[in-house]
């Protein structure tokens, strides 16, 4: 079986790993004519086919196009096309999909977004854990000065519940061991119910909800399930609001959810702030009444001027949880597995 993959450099520009692992798993199985076009490279897919030395269009029984304009032309002259899948910008239009579905060549597409869905989760857990511990303000205070590695109480005298031996959390918020901690989510799908399974498996005691999730999600996450999103805010310590958003999910956690949150509570921010009243989160963050760790923002790029910014209750990094190289193999591997296996 010949294979061919074409790749744009603005594919790569958004998934810098997943062409090179298409490649190798493709290569494995068999000849591949695989060609990377370069930044202003505005050739169609059946114009570089064409003009390669190696590659025989007239013999591609499977194809990846990344990026890469292909046309009803660009699909005639394929005339052993079996599978295909195109991604990103430039492909086939409806009706010339319509053409390769009724000529027998089965296309794919991506099933889910779970390929950066373990990326995801495990950088939410690392905010948390970040946020529990105030790791990152410790770490930029001692790299400017070495009074952070004095743990006396004011004046040298001790008192319950403050600063001493090694001991600098921040009692006005949810602090310490992620262990016994009541994590409540909202979301129990790929990120969600990851990020559930973690917390369960360090010993937070986790409570789940998602009205359209399987039972199965919440036994795998070892979470409890909860069927009311008024009730699960109520008693939060971290509350990590993990649904995507849709038009009919924006604002799904409202003014009067965040204001329920017990103060103190950590806010984890990793899939979009959109679902979550905005204004609301805010205010109760910089009122010093709610503690944050996000990786998404209701404005990207955050300004620096931002009152969220470098905050002694705020955790930020800049919307890099999912495009880990592992999701991008994992996103190669996702389209790679729907191909017929290779005899």
């Amino acid at each position: 079986m010949t294979s061919a993959i074409v790749v744009h450099n603005h594919f790569d520009r958004a998934w810098p790993w997943s062409a090179d692992h298409f490649h190798h798993l493709w290569k494995v199985q068999g000849p591949v004519f695989f060609e990377r076009m370069e930044h202003g490279d505005d050739r169609t897919l059946g114009m570089v086919l064409a003009e390669s030395q190696s590659a025989a269009p007239a013999t591609i029984e499977r194809l990846a196009c990344l990026s890469v304009q292909a046309g009803r032309t660009c699909i005639e002259s394929l005339p052993a096309l079996c599978e295909a899948t195109f991604q990103g910008r430039g492909v086939p239009s409806a009706e010339d999909r319509a053409h390769l579905e009724e000529k027998g060549v089965i296309l794919y597409n991506q099933t889910s977004e779970g390929f950066w869905a373990q990326s995801v989760a495990e950088c939410a857990l690392a905010l948390t854990l970040c946020a529990l511990r105030r790791i990152p303000q410790l770490h930029h205070e001692i790299i400017n000065s070495i009074s952070p590695w004095d743990y006396s109480p004011p004046s040298g005298v001790g008192t319950p519940g403050g600063r001493g031996a090694q001991y600098c959390d921040d009692p006005s918020f949810t602090h310490g061991t992620l262990a016994g901690k009541r994590v409540r989510v909202a979301g129990a799908g790929n990120i969600g119910s990851r990020y559930a399974h973690f917390a369960s498996t360090l010993g937070a005691d986790v409570t789940m909800y998602d009205p359209f999730a399987t039972e199965q999600a919440f036994h795998r996450s070892g979470a409890r399930r909860e069927h009311y999103l008024e009730r699960l805010v109520e008693d939060a310590e971290i509350f990590a609001p993990t649904i995507p958003l849709t038009d009919s999910t924006r604002g799904v956690i409202t003014a009067d959810h965040i204001d329920a949150l017990p103060k103190g509570c950590l806010v984890v921010w990793i899939t979009r702030a959109g679902v979550c009243d905005m204004e609301a989160v805010r205010r109760r963050v910089l009122a010093d009444e709610l503690s944050l760790a996000a990786d998404v923002w209701d404005v990207e790029p955050l300004p620096l001027e931002d009152p969220l910014m470098g905050r002694h209750n705020v955790v930020h990094t800049p919307h890099i949880a999912g495009r880990t190289a592992d999701a991008n193999r994992a996103w190669s591997q996702a389209l790679v597995d729907q191909f017929k296996p290779v005899r």
